[in-house]
């Protein structure tokens, strides 16, 4: 899979999202592949594929990382891969493998947010 396809970065200047992506803050653990130090962010954007996160010393583009979302008072936990860097500012990651029931509550918490 080509993390370059999914980047919001096109040259264009096109938004390739296939999803939704909804401003909002939600509680997210990410634990980057590698390390046993776990980092405690908040997103700033949340879709059903993938999430933008704040952070000053953003991961390097193509890292791959755990992640726990807290949705609601739900956890959900999920496996994805940094897909934008932007120094200074933070990360979008898209999420590549959920665990469990995972994918779908975070299918109903998107719904919910669009007002379906």
């Amino acid at each position: 899979m080509d993390i370059r396809e999914y980047s919001n970065s096109a040259p264009n200047g096109l938004d390739r999202r296939r999803h939704r992506r909804h401003t909002v803050n939600v509680q997210i653990e990410i634990r980057p592949e590698g390390t046993d130090v776990p980092l405690r962010l908040e997103t700033t954007d949340l879709s059903r594929r993938g999430c933008y996160v704040q952070m000053i010393m953003p991961l390097a583009t193509g890292k791959r990382l755990d992640a726990t979302l807290w949705l609601g008072g739900v956890s959900i936990y999920l496996r994805g891969v940094v897909v934008t860097r932007h120094p200074g500012f933070g990360n979008g990651i898209m999420f590549e493998k959920f665990e469990g029931r995972s994918e779908q509550i975070l299918n109903a918490y998107t719904d919910e947010l669009a007002g379906k």
